[in-house]
């Protein structure tokens, strides 16, 4: 049985994988932890959720799988808010933001609100949460870094703005203080708290201890099954039923097309062993490599700007969390193939000796080998062409579309050490096809799609 996370500004997802082995999903919101109940989980971990503009999820949800014996944790968020509301009925509350809404020292909503950025960045915060300014206040009182004055005068000027406007700046700027601000300015960079990603932590730690000893969950009494609760079941059960057809439908579309079938068969077999290789070597993509990954996607999709991505997601029936766990899986394999190098070249062989195109890219190799070693010999040098000029040949002419904006994660994928290797490849074919080549290597011999 899978533990299920639901996670987003709050912690990475590999910060995560640090302290749980758990299926990661983005903030959740109403119809959510119902869905994962049907899955019989270990245990479900409430981290953020969707405060404003989506419907939240609901407390009966979580009584619901607490019904099922199915532990439920929470802290640092919406986690935190729902285990301080449910703790009497057996939801597991972490972290001091549990205890003071347990408590009453806070209340409102907004005390963990944050706006975030998309799912394709990971959630990256672009707000300071209301509970971690408290906790950075309290730590620079603690350190003299400001008086019990000038630190209520920030606590509340930072109350005073809307949870999307709570960053350092602002607060500072909203501050109505003759006071120099300027010490804890330069404190905060190491100073400042992050409260919810230490909650976050600590519930993950918990979760595994409680798990390792296997204990029972907590049974909550009876969910009743008002109408408003069936209609909700009956929606998330048609949902899911509807989209399991419909893959059923759409692979069973891709069979009547063999070839296509078994090349992305394939492909499809080369990323789950790529996953399951991943997990056991503990591979996790970060940031840099998730965009390089998105990146090129769009590159290879045309989709320069970000309403085309959405429109493409809306198509390809993605959410941006999804995508993003697209994304990763693509991350896992080019990290996979390339910790294979040594091993790759030997059975690319092979596949061309299967293919049959063996023989003529051999010969062709050698044709080309033979051109610029005479070009050498007379010029003393491979040959003088302009490399931008290859490279504009190589992509619009060759292959039809624009010049990559990242060339050295392009060279990567295809096996080259980076940039300059890349470079190097496509004017030695610029040279073999247009400075004296032979006239049957003009054109190059076309590719089998593999």
């Amino acid at each position: 049985m899978s533990i299920f996370v639901f996670v987003g500004p709050t912690l990475r997802v590999e910060t995560v994988q640090e302290h749980l082995d758990a299926i990661i999903l983005p903030p959740v919101q109403q119809g959510d932890v119902y869905r994962v109940v049907r899955d019989g989980p270990r245990a479900i971990g409430i981290i953020d959720g969707y405060f404003d503009g989506v419907p939240s999820v609901w407390h009966k949800e979580i009584l619901w799988a607490l019904e099922q014996g199915i532990p439920v944790f929470g802290s640092a968020s919406m986690g935190a808010l729902r285990a301080a509301e449910l703790a009497e009925f057996g939801m597991i509350g972490v972290g001091r933001v549990f205890e003071d809404y347990l408590s009453g020292a806070i209340a409102d909503d907004d005390e963990v609100a944050v706006l975030h950025g998309p799912a394709e960045l990971g959630f990256m915060p672009l707000s300071e949460p209301m509970v971690s300014i408290r906790a950075t206040l309290a730590e620079a009182k603690a350190a003299k870094v400001v008086s019990e004055e000038v630190a209520q005068t920030l606590l509340d000027a930072a109350k005073g703005l809307h949870y999307r406007d709570r960053v350092w700046d602002k607060v500072i700027a909203a501050a109505d203080t003759d006071r120099s601000l300027e010490e804890f300015r330069n404190w905060l960079p190491e100073g400042q708290v992050d409260a919810k990603g230490d909650d976050a932590r600590e519930m993950l730690t918990q979760m595994a201890q409680h798990l390792k000893a296997d204990n029972e969950g907590p049974v909550a009494p009876r969910v009743e099954r008002t109408l408003v609760w069936r209609e909700l079941q009956a929606r998330v059960d048609s949902e899911s039923a509807s989209q399991e057809t419909e893959a059923r439908a759409l692979v069973d579309e891709l069979r009547l097309d063999p070839e296509l079938y078994t090349r992305l068969r394939d492909r499809a077999a080369l990323h789950l062993l790529a996953r399951d290789e991943a997990h056991r070597i503990d591979h996790l993509p970060d940031r840099d490599a998730l965009r390089q990954q998105m990146t090129a996607h769009r590159f290879v999709a045309r989709l320069p700007r970000h309403a085309d991505l959405m429109e493409w997601l809306q198509d390809n029936d993605l959410t941006l969390t999804q995508y993003e766990a697209m994304l990763a899986d693509r991350a896992h394999k080019d990290a996979i193939v390339s910790a294979r190098a040594d091993d790759l070249d030997t059975a690319l062989l092979a596949e061309l000796r299967h293919d049959g195109s063996y023989g003529t890219l051999r010969d062709r190799a050698r044709r080309k080998a033979d051109h610029l070693e005479a070009l050498h010999q007379v010029n003393g040098a491979a040959g003088d062409t302009n490399r931008t000029q290859s490279l504009i040949w190589f992509f619009e002419t060759r292959l039809d579309q624009a010049i990559p904006d990242d060339l050295e994660s392009y060279a990567i994928a295809l096996g080259l050490e980076g940039r300059e290797a890349f470079l190097d490849l496509i004017e030695a074919e610029f040279m073999f096809c247009h400075v004296g080549g032979d006239p049957e290597d003009q054109v190059p011999d076309k590719r089998a799609e593999l």
